[in-house]
């Protein structure tokens, strides 16, 4: 915890230093575009009486002006990357103490019909999405978010060594996300996948040589008109002719224009991100394959979209009335970038989508990297196909605070169910919970809270918050039954580890005990392997027909009028049990 908070401090004052450098050099390009304008009206006043010398000022501090202006934006990039890095750091800081509740949530993701993610906090206030997650993308929370429903079991040990690779890259981890913050837009990726997809060109393809041969003619007709062969009229009507050759467009350049603006930004940055991936010389297989995904064989990636970046951002330059007119009335710009825009799309348009999902997934697993790098003190499970799905030596919960949190042993073998009861309170829902997030974890490629773990891969699936629905008339136990069903279903075609929390608690007691009996019997005969949490002591009579099934409990203890919990996992049937306790200690009951 020390070195951690160390490295954050260490880079929050690193790049606090360097953003007060930064202000600085705004400041004084601000006052240089200034001293520019100033210069410039100068000047006019000068030579007024002579409209050549008047226009050759206004060329010349148009085209400075456009340098300054592009220079400035630089700038600008610099101070903001910098304050995205301070926030980034500082972020960190506030999640090593346990202040997280700020960060993303991540309840678009939920899903009461999903495997498990509805049952162990995975999405929500208070989540493990909320905890882990600092993806800068919306496309890259989305892609973190499916890694961790996606239930997978395949190439664990290559996704482990892709996520220790980038733990140890923790500036470069950074500097991505830094970069990828910065990446604003209006619509999400596959919106602008859709739009180049669905494009339709206007410009038609004399558009390659007729603006050059345009400028040329302009061109001579500028010289000649400096040396008094050529007079103003002659510009003034070529101006003309030029404005309306791109007034013929004007109406289609105009809605390019708009879906450009929306789209420029997300381009801009997303070359910057691909030219950190391209640059990065990775190691793991994984990695290298999602690398492979970006490369091609003349030209990178991040040029080929900077390139489009920076025609999509020309058509801005319409917004300037000097160079709507003159740009356009004597070179045809316009028209120009929008042929290039055009034979872009035609050209690359198709891999766009590939490139963008890679992206995402860098940024998803940037998060994961960075998990990694916050907890130096977890480990990674060893995978093997075994007779134990899962054993833990001192497995907690990476959500509770590590200075409360009690760590518990356990081995659950392949084809092995473990019913577990306990009093109110004792740690039966954190356990669940515990298992059930180790296995998602693992599955992901994650480090696990514990201090060793061997892990046989299995897909997850649970029942622990089944609650009724008032919209589609449904009754708790029916909703229940359903919930049931659904798990008999899966286990038909597939290996899952199966935690249960209570089963059939929408009906009596008696019919309760008979129809979970017969449940568990089922699940046992189906080779699944799973955890079932019960109040309901006759359950635990099961394990004396079935080998597969061990009890084992969480205890409470009344200590001078007070209850006592110590959270250990043990073996054997709960006895003591504290709900007339507490009743009658919260003065509910006499």
């Amino acid at each position: 915890m020390q070195q951690l908070q160390s490295f954050y401090s260490g880079e929050i004052e690193k790049y606090t230093k360097e953003l007060a450098q930064i202000k600085k050099q705004l400041f004084a390009s601000s006052m240089l575009r200034l001293a520019i304008f100033c210069i410039a009206g100068f000047g006019i006043y000068m030579t007024l009486g002579d409209a050549k010398w008047v226009l050759a000022v206004v060329l010349v501090t148009i085209v400075l002006f456009l340098f300054l202006v592009t220079r400035h934006a630089g700038l600008q990039y610099k101070r903001d990357r910098l304050l995205a890095l301070l926030d980034i750091n500082r972020t960190e800081l506030k999640v090593l103490n346990r202040d997280f509740h700020e960060l993303p949530e991540g309840d678009e993701f939920k899903d009461p019909l999903h495997y498990f993610s509805q049952d162990i906090d995975l999405f929500g206030r208070g989540s493990f999405f909320q905890y882990a997650n600092r993806t800068a993308l919306k496309q890259g929370a989305e892609t973190f978010a499916a890694l961790f429903k996606a239930n997978a079991i395949d190439g664990i040990l290559q996704k482990q060594e892709a996520i220790k690779e980038l733990a140890k890259m923790p500036e470069w981890r950074q500097n991505f996300s830094a970069t990828a913050s910065l990446a604003k837009t209006e619509g999400k990726t596959d919106t602008i996948v859709k739009w180049l997809m669905g494009y339709k060109p206007f410009v038609p393809k004399i558009t390659r040589y007729l603006p050059l041969a345009f400028s040329a003619v302009s061109v001579l007709l500028f010289v000649l008109y400096f040396l008094d062969f050529a007079p103003e009229s002659g510009l003034i009507l070529w101006l003309v002719v030029g404005m309306g050759i791109t007034g013929m467009y004007m109406k289609k350049i105009t809605n390019l224009g708009g879906d450009a603006s929306k789209v420029q930004s997300t381009f801009q940055q997303y070359n910057k991100l691909l030219t950190l991936i391209e640059d990065t010389d990775f190691t793991s297989d994984y990695l290298k394959q999602l690398k492979g995904n970006v490369l091609r064989d003349k030209e990178k990636t991040s040029l080929i979209i900077a390139k489009f970046s920076k025609q999509l951002n020309s058509l801005d330059k319409n917004n300037n009335i000097i160079y709507l007119f003159f740009g356009n009335g004597f070179f045809l710009r316009t028209l120009t970038h929008c042929y290039e825009i055009e034979n872009w799309i035609e050209k690359h348009g198709a891999f766009v989508e590939k490139w963008f999902d890679t992206i995402a997934f860098f940024d998803a697993y940037n998060s994961l990297g960075n998990f990694g790098f916050n907890h130096p003190d977890y480990n990674y499970p060893s995978i093997d196909n075994d007779a134990a799905v899962l054993k833990s030596t001192g497995a907690g919960h990476p959500l509770l605070n590590p200075t409360k949190s009690v760590l518990n042993d356990f081995q659950i073998d392949r084809e092995q169910f473990f019913i577990v009861t306990g009093a109110n309170m004792a740690g039966k829902s954190t356990f669940l919970r515990t298992v059930s997030l180790q296995i998602v974890m693992a599955n992901v490629g994650l480090p696990l809270c514990a201090e060793k773990v061997a892990y046989s891969p299995i897909k997850l699936i649970t029942s622990m918050r089944t609650t009724d629905s008032l919209t589609d008339d449904e009754s708790y136990f029916f909703s229940e039954l359903k919930r049931l069903k659904f798990i008999v279903d899966e286990i038909q075609d597939d290996r899952y580890f199966i935690v249960l929390d209570e089963i059939l608690k929408g009906t009596n007691s008696t019919d309760k005990a008979e129809g979970s009996r017969k449940f568990v019997e089922r699940l046992v005969a189906s080779k699944s392997t799973g955890i079932i949490a019960t109040h309901d002591l006759s359950l635990c009579e099961v394990a004396k027909t079935l080998p597969q099934v061990e009890n084992h409990y969480f205890d409470a203890e009344i200590i001078d009028d007070e209850l006592h919990f110590d959270y250990k996992f043990k073996d054997g049937i709960c006895q003591n049990m504290n709900a007339s306790f507490l009743l009658k200690k919260m003065e509910i009951v006499e």
